[in-house]
């Protein structure tokens, strides 16, 4: 019986915490909560992948002697900086016409909304190749988690030589972008 109500002035204790925005957690972190996942660093090996796209071809990177940049977005329809950053990967596409760099991006919205990824990739006229992620095995999505994704919109810039060149998370600005892609090309 003398559990209930120390039971009770202890939730009362956390619920004012909560209502004053005290955070009542050690080092601000819930407990059990996971580790939290850096990107991949610049000038790691990029992880090679390959997938298939929206119209079924297959697309591959990372074979031996490709020598190609590639500028890689990891996105969802349902999410809206990550249509802003699809935009922006089409100026640069269409900047970048010449076949020197491969532009793609890696959709993570599951098998079950395939159709769903390939209007709308069609429906917004997208010249760069727009890929389906799949589970593999104990991973969610094989080619996210290799590259450590954990939030959308993930952007990387790899070079020729198929390392890290850029990363980063959220909306990335146009420039920002482009300068890391002549870097990579510069290369």
């Amino acid at each position: 019986m003398v559990l209930l109500p120390a039971a009770g002035v202890l939730l009362l204790a956390c619920g004012l915490a909560l209502a004053q925005g005290k955070d009542t957690s050690p080092a601000g972190e819930p407990p059990g909560a996971p580790e939290k996942v850096s990107l991949l660093a610049v000038g790691a090996v990029a992880p090679a992948f390959g997938l298939g796209d929206v119209t079924g071809a297959h697309y591959s990177h990372g074979e031996e002697g490709s020598g190609k940049p590639l500028l890689l977005l990891f996105f969802s329809v349902f999410c809206d900086p990550c249509r802003a950053e699809l935009s922006v990967l089409q100026k640069i596409q269409e900047k970048y016409w010449d076949g020197r760099l491969d532009v793609a991006a890696i959709s993570l919205d599951g098998a079950a909304l395939e159709k769903t990824v390939a209007g709308f990739a069609k429906q917004e006229r997208y010249a760069f190749r727009v890929l389906l992620d799949e589970g593999s095995g104990r991973q969610l999505f094989r080619v996210a988690d290799s590259y450590q994704v954990t939030e959308m919109p993930t952007v990387y810039v790899v070079d020729g030589r198929g390392r890290i060149a850029y990363a980063g998370k959220g909306r990335i600005p146009q420039e920002t972008l482009e300068e890391a892609v002549r870097a990579a090309l510069a290369e």
